[in-house]
């Protein structure tokens, strides 16, 4: 039963106070006088939404009360927002609510993409994942130090360690490079697994969905802390489908990361999963696909493959997000937009501070790496300065490198390497717009029936990018600004259109019966904020954050998770299993 009557007032959020001759009032929560869209993609309509317990109880006219009332007048009730890519796997061992994700109006998300998940884990793996993590999700080492308490080793005890104080849904994804290195240890980086290996990774994977993965993910790309591929990538095609065999038991995701970086390849992956899906009956999906100036032919190229296998009958659904590419940077960290600079990126991962900085300063060096990346000037000279210490270089925040290099008589990747030593490698700078800014090319994929709105990479990467306000970046300029989408078609998008493609039951829609996942926004004013620098990550780690614009209330599981007005609340979050059973059953946050 939902026990929203006996919590303390919130700010913003009314009581019912007519509870006359002992009566309780009939519902738990009303949200009033607002326009429904549903999630269907049908048009708004203007409704009550009566809710009661953790499920809708009633839509429409409704004359009885509540023990709690939000005045939606003005406003749009919509389905939670659902975030099918995110990498939340650790913040959720120290916050419940993968903040600010569910204030951005996100009441799903999955985590466990990219082949990475934090269980299934033996002890002696930890900081091998960790190091993963590191390098591929750019998550710092300290944040799991002193953040992380490792009291699990199986996936079904993970997932008893994060149902505690949850309050933002979880659809957990399974790492094909974490059962590989639970079944082959260090073997699992060495060479192809045996018949007797493939069929104990395909238990393993038995337990993780019988403990609520939703999924399996795996990754044809990464490397790890050495920059050596990562588990997954040793693994031939006949492991790879007795693992889709087992997904095909209890009809779960496979999730790839591609050769996104060449077109080719990315259709010959395309071309495995359509395979996969169409023998083994399963949804798949791959990410990232995004629009270049010098890769626009191949998206169309991809896109035309996809159709085709769909028209087959494969759902091969490809990964697009909303918002431009930007990357943000400083020499203290290294950064994947350095990895195609061999020199660079080797004295960034492997170099102490006072390594990196004493090979900057060297002029033969500062020449040298000057020269390995002239084939990216076009890019040195636009990026900005974001952030320093020091007093004497404040003068330049907010700068071109153009602008700052012919104040000092350099080239802009001189600026960079000179101000980058003085201030101690912490100069932050920004790429923005590097990419998938081509709005007209980029609104026709993110309209196309089968493509499916993610790769939002939430909670990874936290020194290079803020994804948190994708949704709010639709609705602001795809929507709103650009009018190139209907509001009913970007809610449909990101709420039924991917609870259906993950095959999240009772939830997408705003029905009668379904649970009471709720976003309630201001079409008017929705967006996401500025990029801005906080310090909230455990061992004193910092991150690149944004808040929400235009979001007035998040209801998860019928209680109200997150306000405009009362901030983060409730903890009713739940882990969504998918069981063998015909419908999987919601299991509650302890």
């Amino acid at each position: 039963m939902c026990a929203t009557h006996s919590l303390p007032l919130r700010p913003g959020i009314s009581t019912n106070k007519n509870k006359t001759r002992g009566k309780r009032p009939m519902y738990d929560l009303i949200i009033r006088n607002g326009t429904v869209v549903d999630g269907s993609g049908l048009p708004g309509y203007q409704a009550d939404v009566a809710v009661k317990g953790n499920r809708i109880a009633k839509i429409g006219k409704i004359a009885e009360t509540a023990d709690k009332e939000v005045d939606a007048s003005g406003k749009i009730v919509a389905p939670g927002f659902i975030d099918p890519h995110t990498h939340f796997d650790a913040q959720l061992l120290w916050d419940g609510a993968a903040k600010p994700a569910l204030s951005h109006g996100v009441t799903t998300i999955v985590p466990g993409n990219c082949s990475l998940s934090l269980a299934p884990l033996k002890a002696d793996h930890r900081m091998r994942l960790v190091g993963m993590f590191n390098q591929i999700e750019e998550m710092p080492y300290k944040a799991f130090r002193e953040g992380v308490v490792w009291d699990w080793e199986t996936f079904s005890e993970y997932i008893t360690r994060i149902r505690k104080g949850l309050a933002i849904n979880v659809a957990p994804l399974v790492g094909h490079s974490v059962i590989r290195l639970w079944v082959m240890n260090d073997a699992a980086t060495e060479r192809t697994a045996t018949d007797a290996e493939i069929a104990e990774m395909q238990d393993v994977l038995r337990e993780c969905l019988d403990a609520g993965a939703a999924g399996l993910s795996t990754s044809y790309v990464d490397m790890d802390e050495t920059l050596q591929p990562v588990p997954s990538r040793y693994a031939d095609a006949r492991e790879v489908e007795a693992l889709a065999a087992v997904l095909g038991e209890y009809g779960r995701m496979l999730q790839i990361v591609p050769e996104f970086y060449d077109p080719d390849l990315t259709i010959a992956r395309l071309d495995q999963l359509a395979e996969l899906s169409i023998k083994y009956q399963i949804p798949t999906t791959f990410s990232p696909l995004f629009v270049n100036s010098d890769n626009v032919d191949a998206v169309d190229r991809v896109m035309n493959r996809v159709d085709e296998q769909f028209t087959r009958g494969a759902r091969v659904w490809p990964q697009v997000q909303t918002r431009p590419i930007d990357i943000s940077f400083s020499f203290a960290v290294p950064s994947l937009l350095f990895i195609r600079y061999p020199n660079w990126y080797r004295i960034m991962r492997f170099g102490t501070p006072e390594e990196i900085k004493a090979h900057f300063a060297d002029p033969e060096n500062r020449k040298a790496r000057a020269a390995e990346v002239a084939d990216a000037n076009g890019l040195w000279e636009k990026l900005v300065l974001r952030q320093v210490k020091t007093e004497a270089n404040q003068k330049y925040v907010g700068q071109t490198l153009a602008g700052i290099a012919a104040d000092r008589g350099v080239t802009p990747v001189e600026a960079m390497i000179d101000i980058s030593v003085e201030e101690d490698l912490e100069a932050h700078f920004l790429a923005a717009d590097m990419g998938h800014n081509d709005d007209e090319k980029v609104v026709r994929l993110l309209k196309h029936p089968r493509v499916h709105i993610g790769a939002s990479d939430g909670g990874a990467h936290i020194l290079s990018f803020s994804t948190y306000g994708d949704t709010g970046y639709l609705f602001a300029h795809f929507v709103r600004d650009l009018k190139t989408m209907r509001l009913e078609d970007a809610v449909k998008k990101i709420t039924s259109d991917t609870a259906s493609i993950w095959g999240i039951p009772e939830r997408g829609l705003l029905r009668a019966g379904y649970i009471a996942d709720i976003t309630v926004f201001d079409a008017r004013t929705v967006d996401r904020g500025v990029e801005k620098f906080v310090q909230d990550v455990p061992g004193d780690g910092s991150r690149y954050v944004r808040d929400s614009h235009g979001v007035d209330t998040v209801i998860v599981g019928g209680g109200i998770a997150w306000s405009a007005k009362g901030g983060y609340q409730e903890a009713r979050g739940a882990v969504l299993p998918g069981e063998a059973a015909d419908r999987p059953q919601l299991v509650a946050a302890e």
